[in-house]
């Protein structure tokens, strides 16, 4: 699904010092993180610590206040939003936000706005609803009668109709149930085995560290550790503080 980079650069997604402002509220302090292409890199923490500001930074949604974005070697400080997409970055926001009294299908085919998408459009609809069947036996529902974890499917699934280079997920297991976490996580694994890498912001800790290559853990705004995945599951702070252990 994923577009190959020719370049061959390892870091898609780099973040240099970057610090974030809501107004005069600072969300974030002097981050600094990478992310290798087809990985999936996670940005962990409570509630507050800056992880869907980050998100929207890389979106050109939140202006950054100091520091740079770069995705795939091009400064991002004076992409617009719209353009951001089109090189290739797509974000599920938290929440899911689906457009409830719209059909599943056309749901899914708004994800496709960007030119280069729209090109593909039949083809990687078919992909889409091959991954997601439950999708594609309720493509002519509305998608508020899909039920919590359902809704989350068509969120991510109207996320990779972009065709994306960059796919970040902002808390897509919050508020599931305990099954349809797990097959959210399967998800995220089939994806990124088709090529697509993955920013991962999650409260899930364990069920993170478990697919993620690299992971980031932010506190209060700054990033305190970093390591692999295993790493971490086996760092005595993160078992204490994230894992109740």
């Amino acid at each position: 699904m994923s577009e190959s980079n020719e370049s061959g650069a390892d870091s898609l997604l780099q973040l240099n010092g970057v610090s974030i402002f809501y107004d005069r509220i600072q969300a974030a302090w002097d981050v600094t993180f990478s992310v290798r292409e087809g990985s999936v890199t996670a940005l962990l923490g409570s509630n507050g610590a800056g992880k869907s500001a980050i998100m929207k930074a890389i979106t050109g949604i939140l202006p950054v206040g100091k520091g740079t974005i770069m995705f795939e070697g091009l400064d991002m400080e004076s992409i617009s939003p719209h353009r951001r997409v089109e090189l290739g970055i797509s974000l599920v926001p938290e929440g899911r936000k689906v457009f409830p009294e719209l059909s599943v299908q056309t749901n899914l085919e708004l994800g496709a706005y960007c030119s280069r998408a729209r090109r593909t459009l039949k083809a990687t609809l078919k992909e889409i609803l091959e991954i997601f069947p439950v999708l594609a036996e309720r493509r002519r529902q509305m998608a508020g009668s899909l039920s919590g974890g359902e809704q989350q499917m068509l969120a991510i699934g109207r996320g990779l109709m972009a065709r994306p280079r960059l796919l970040m997920l902002d808390e897509p297991s919050l508020g599931l149930a305990p099954v349809m976490v797990q097959r959210v996580f399967e998800v995220i694994e089939r994806i990124r085995a088709q090529g697509v890498t993955i920013l991962l912001v999650e409260q899930n800790v364990r069920h993170t560290l478990r697919v993620a290559e690299m992971a980031y853990i932010l506190e209060t705004g700054r990033v305190t550790l970093q390591g692999s995945g295993e790493e971490l599951l086996n760092n005595p702070h993160v078992k204490k503080a994230y894992l109740g252990l």
